[in-house]
């Protein structure tokens, strides 16, 4: 793991060492094992590393190879190392030792700008070819690390983390106007629909599934990967679904165990943190090592405010889960005196960008400070599970059933979904209808009404054009709501990669302050074509949402956490409890907000004042969850970064 920075002047002028060392000298705030550089006439590249894997340990990065004129800086875990050690024909005695730089270096000089097709993992980097007078460099397919570049008429940055390019004398450091507006504009958690835009007007980035070649002064994105649904895998019984599934699950927990360091995960009480945590602490055992999970609870005084199909404390459930898996040291974490509120500033200084995933930001933060004073090197998620891993809509898939007239199965599933969930066949039938063919009912639902306030201000959105923008990106600008149809919706998810620059901001950037990688097994390119691969009825099936995991890992996981179906976790549910102490100086903040004339060519403040005045009175715990709670948080989050920036 590494923070990359260089720089390439396309004049031919020798780099200036002053350069080098203002884009640098913002990555020194970083705990790092080694610090490296190289260069030559007009490239300068360098190395900030976290020695995470065994063959990171003294590696030599930037690394150039003078038989093939080749140099590179990288930032990456390979998951696909034996497969490349074949293809490249790499000798036997060789591969242990291997880092996975050289084995991208490797890749490039047998595959050219193609070898980003080749590579499984978590990577970012750069590549000075000699050669051809040409950088390259690439950014796996969703984004997973970072990679930000400034360029003018003579010159090319890259970095990992914005600062440093900002701290070169000749890039200015304002505010990109169009990025603010998408964020405002757009009631989702997504920031921008432009994949290469970033906050400051002269800073872009690559995005996910992207490569760039800087060449005769101009910049060439090319996007070599693109998902999309594979073809149709036919296997003759579940039980070789079940089969197939857990041969490409449990190979990519396995790749995600390599760290010479403590294996930590995230670990709630459902199902995606579940299974990759038995798969884990499973191959752990066999090693000879233990799995320390971390979960959040709420605070001691909270009382649970969510009705009987939610929960906000699911201990009992990752209890469960933990006695049923062992070989594991599990660590409940309440966080106490945290909020939403207590996190701003350092999450705006961590991220370098306004951020709406506010609601977990306290036990985000704080799961991975436990984890780094416990010295772990490799944190696991299921955070991509919900579109892989445990995909499957009951009723979505009901509603298909209905509206293709495939009435005896239906029926079928109707008999066993009741049973199993104690619904009666009258509602069953009714709800499923509604969900086909929502055009005969005028019922309304509870989210028909809950309309997302304008919190940009209209001026500002008539200036920049926000909403024709979203609108051909598919973005609903209305407010929260249930996609129509969730099978578009997971095939946008992988199409789009502005959708994946969100976790991999975050994944990055965490990990530098926090010197730990956070890995994803149910975010594996293998795991994704494997799971788009299988027939829909093999997610449904018998009564049951989610039905592949929840068969696949029976004996790995307890009936209570993998077959249940009536019970969902909601994390975060105690923030506003946790935000009471605070509430008046809050609400002070707003208030100075709503009067300042800087921040009110952005922001809609009638608006806002409107919701301070619903809100400032209100502590109902439920209120993390309304809409004027999230425009009030928002506001306060972009006003903190852009006085920041002052």
């Amino acid at each position: 793991m590494s923070a990359l920075a260089g720089i390439y002047h396309l004049n031919a002028e020798p780099i200036n060492l002053e350069d080098s060392m203002s884009l640098m000298e913002p990555l020194y705030k970083f705990s790092v094992d080694d610090v490296q550089t190289w260069h030559h006439d007009q490239i300068f590249l360098s190395n900030h590393a976290q020695w995470i894997t065994p063959e990171s340990v003294d590696e030599r990065n930037p690394y150039y190879d003078s038989e093939r004129r080749l140099a590179i800086t990288a930032d990456a875990i390979i998951d696909n190392r034996k497969e490349l050690f074949d293809r490249l024909h790499v000798e036997h005695g060789l591969r242990q030792r291997m880092p996975d730089s050289k084995l991208i270096l490797l890749a490039y000089d047998k595959w050219g700008e193609e070898a980003p097709k080749y590579l499984v993992g978590d990577f970012a980097f750069m590549i000075w070819d000699e050669k051809k007078r040409m950088l390259f460099g690439a950014r796996d397919f969703s984004g997973s690390r970072t990679l930000y570049f400034y360029k003018n008429q003579n010159r090319f940055a890259f970095c990992t983390i914005i600062q440093p390019l900002l701290s070169l004398p000749y890039v200015a450091k304002r505010l990109n106007e169009q990025w603010i507006a998408e964020y405002l504009a757009n009631p989702g958690v997504i920031e921008t629909v432009d994949g290469t835009s970033t906050v400051f007007n002269e800073i872009e980035q690559v995005p996910p599934s992207h490569s760039i070649s800087v060449f005769d002064g101009k910049i060439v994105f090319s996007r070599y990967c693109t998902i999309t649904k594979e073809e149709r895998l036919k296997l003759k019984s579940n039980k070789e679904y079940e089969e197939a599934f857990l041969d490409v699950f449990q190979n990519a927990v396995n790749a995600r165990l390599r760290t010479h360091r403590p294996v930590g995960a995230f670990l709630s009480g459902g199902l995606d943190s579940g299974s990759v945590v038995s798969l884990a602490a499973r191959q752990l055992h066999m090693e000879n090592k233990r799995l320390y999970t971390y979960s959040y609870i709420p605070v001691d005084d909270y009382i649970d405010w969510t009705p009987k199909s939610k929960i906000a404390n699911e201990r009992d459930y990752i209890q469960s889960t933990v006695k049923h898996v062992g070989n594991i040291s599990d660590d409940y974490l309440d966080f106490k005196g945290k909020s939403p509120l207590t996190e701003v500033d350092d999450w705006l200084d961590m991220l370098e960008m306004p951020y709406k995933i506010f609601l977990n930001s306290f036990w985000i933060k704080g799961i991975n400070e436990k984890a780094h004073q416990q010295g772990v090197g490799v944190l696991l998620t299921g955070a991509r599970g919900n579109n892989t891993i445990s995909w499957g809509s009951a009723l979505s898939h009901y509603a298909m059933l209905l509206k293709k007239m495939k009435w005896i199965r239906l029926y079928q599933e109707m008999i066993m979904y009741s049973n199993n969930n104690g619904v009666r066949k009258s509602i069953f039938m009714k709800t499923v209808t509604q969900k086909a063919y929502p055009f005969l009912t005028r019922i309304k639902t509870p989210q028909s009404h809950y309309l997302f306030p304008k919190l940009i201000n209209p001026e500002f959105a008539q200036k920049t054009d926000v909403y024709m923008k979203l609108q051909k990106h598919g973005i609903d600008t209305t407010g929260f709501s249930t996609p129509k149809n969730i099978y578009l919706a997971r095939k946008k998810h992988f199409e789009q990669t502005f959708v994946w620059n969100l976790n991999g901001t975050y994944g990055t950037k965490a990990s530098l302050r926090y010197s730990l990688w956070n890995r994803d097994p149910t975010n594996d390119l293998r795991v994704i074509k494997f799971c788009l691969s299988v027939p829909e009825e093999q997610y449904v099936q018998n009564g049951m949402d989610r039905a592949l995991i929840r068969r696949s890992t029976e004996n790995l996981l307890p009936d209570n956490v993998r077959l249940n179906q009536k019970i969902r976790g909601v994390q975060g549910a105690d923030g506003i409890h946790r935000m009471v102490p605070a509430w008046n100086s809050f609400i002070a903040e707003l208030q100075q907000i709503s009067d300042d004339s800087e921040i009110s060519r952005f922001l809609n403040i009638p608006v806002i004042k409107e919701s301070i005045t619903k809100i400032q009175g209100d502590t109902r715990p439920e209120t993390p969850f309304d809409a004027d709670y999230n425009i009030l948080m928002r506001s306060l989050i972009l006003n903190r970064f852009i006085k920041s920036y002052a």
